[in-house]
């Protein structure tokens, strides 16, 4: 028998064997959990040897996905990088689930809710969420593909999100700067740096837009919850900041989002301050590929007309 034709057990099969891997409390890397998680679901051998279309190990993903989907649901979560634990809301899990999870009863805990409901926010805010529904009307194939790529992004968006959430301020600010340099700001010399820290005046990070430094973009980041918007003052303070080192442009990132005053008075005043809140702020680390990698690429083939010509 092929490998193709090698039955692997759905992603939402392995929710409750990554539990089960964690299920003593001790840490594991992923490495640890993955392979634990397909002792527990006995797959075997040619199963864990089926390859997807990319190339990738389809048993491997599906447990990605899997745990994936716990962290939303913070039935475990990452006490420090590459190391994860179960929480008391995965036991619980175990415990209500005797028989196994499905997708539908991780929608019973609320911060999985709240993380679909993340989703269906960004979805909205995308400027193809209209095409998105006349796809699951119409079901042609590429508009199909289209909309299984946006709900991937939305989903990687939202795991971006968190992580950026999770992150230390200092590295924070480093992201935001490798964002901008990514995105052309700084030229190709990538004249760019972190300045935060005790004493920075205001500020988290400089671009240079030429060699000597006579125009800069100067860049202030706050790492804040969701619901913790960022105030007018708050704008007001770095506007000041801007003045005080002679600057006249600046760019004001969160993992949040602004009040409507904040927005108003960036609109109002002489200074050019650019304000990204927290769904621009993922949209363009995916499409300038900062702190994402592109997992796979399809080729979608069409009749050569002119070849019969």
């Amino acid at each position: 028998m092929s490998t193709a034709q090698i039955e692997v057990p759905k992603w939402h099969e392995f929710l409750t064997p990554v539990l089960r891997a964690l299920e003593d409390g001790r840490s594991r890397s992923r490495a640890e959990v993955t392979s634990g998680a397909m002792e527990l679901a006995n797959v075997s051998d040619e199963q864990r040897a089926v390859r997807d279309s990319s190339g990738g190990l389809k048993a491997k993903g599906r447990v990605g996905w899997a745990i994936s989907h716990l962290i939303a649901t913070e039935a475990i979560i990452r006490p420090k990088p590459a190391l994860y634990t179960i929480t008391d809301t995965g036991h619980e899990l175990l415990l209500g689930f005797p028989d196994g999870l499905a997708q539908r009863d991780l929608r019973t805990v609320p911060a999985y809710r709240a993380h679909q409901q993340a989703l269906n926010d960004a979805r909205q805010k995308s400027a193809s969420s209209v095409v998105s529904e006349e796809a699951e009307e119409e079901g042609s194939p590429t508009d199909l593909i289209d909309q299984a790529i946006e709900q991937m992004e939305a989903e990687v968006g939202v795991a971006l999100l968190t992580r950026l959430r999770e992150s230390s301020p200092e590295f924070f600010e480093e992201a935001v700067v490798d964002l901008l340099l990514k995105m052309g700001y700084g030229g190709a010399e990538q004249r760019g740096r972190r300045i935060g820290g005790s004493g920075d005046g205001g500020v988290d990070g400089v671009i240079d837009q030429d060699a000597l430094g006579l125009d800069q973009v100067y860049i202030q980041a706050k790492r804040y919850k969701d619901g913790n918007n960022v105030g007018r003052e708050t704008i007001q303070a770095f506007v000041g900041a801007l003045q005080g080192t002679g600057a006249s442009r600046g760019v004001f990132i969160t993992t949040s989002s602004f009040t409507d005053n904040a927005r108003k008075y960036a609109a109002g005043i002489a200074s050019r301050v650019i304000l990204i809140d927290s769904v621009r702020l993922v949209n363009l680390m995916i499409e300038y590929r900062v702190g994402v990698q592109v997992k796979q690429t399809y080729d979608v083939v069409d009749l050569d007309e002119d070849y019969f010509e």
